[in-house]
């Protein structure tokens, strides 16, 4: 009875590592967002993640903005993106292979897809 209580706490404990090292979005994404007038833009932020707070950069062409209020649960993370006139809230995802993101931006709700970038 002992044996199997430790076998399945091991698998747990292991799929948990498992789970956690995919989860992992520390480091920098980058992606393409269609605007409603069917222009793009490009997107790159910088994560960092230190428990459950979302911390990082939003690299624009206007400069590098920090965001603020990220917070991060299990495979789902918001975070605000400072923007003239007050705030681009975010809200994401995260997949093995990638980010899937919710952005609201002057009214307008936006979605797109980040990939890790090399």
């Amino acid at each position: 009875m002992k044996r199997k209580i430790f076998a399945t706490a091991a698998m747990v404990i292991c799929f948990m590592i498992c789970f956690a090292a995919v989860m992992d979005i520390n480091g920098k994404w980058t992606g393409t967002l269609k605007l409603p007038n069917k222009t793009t833009f490009q997107l790159n932020y910088t994560f960092k993640v230190d428990s459950d707070k979302l911390t990082g950069m939003a690299h624009m062409p206007e400069g590098d903005v920090q965001i603020t209020d990220g917070m991060i649960n299990g495979g789902d993370f918001s975070f605000n993106v400072p923007v003239p006139d007050g705030n681009a809230p975010h809200t994401g995802k995260i997949y093995p292979d990638s980010i899937q993101m919710h952005i609201v931006y002057k009214g307008e709700h936006l979605s797109t897809v980040l990939k890790r970038a090399n």
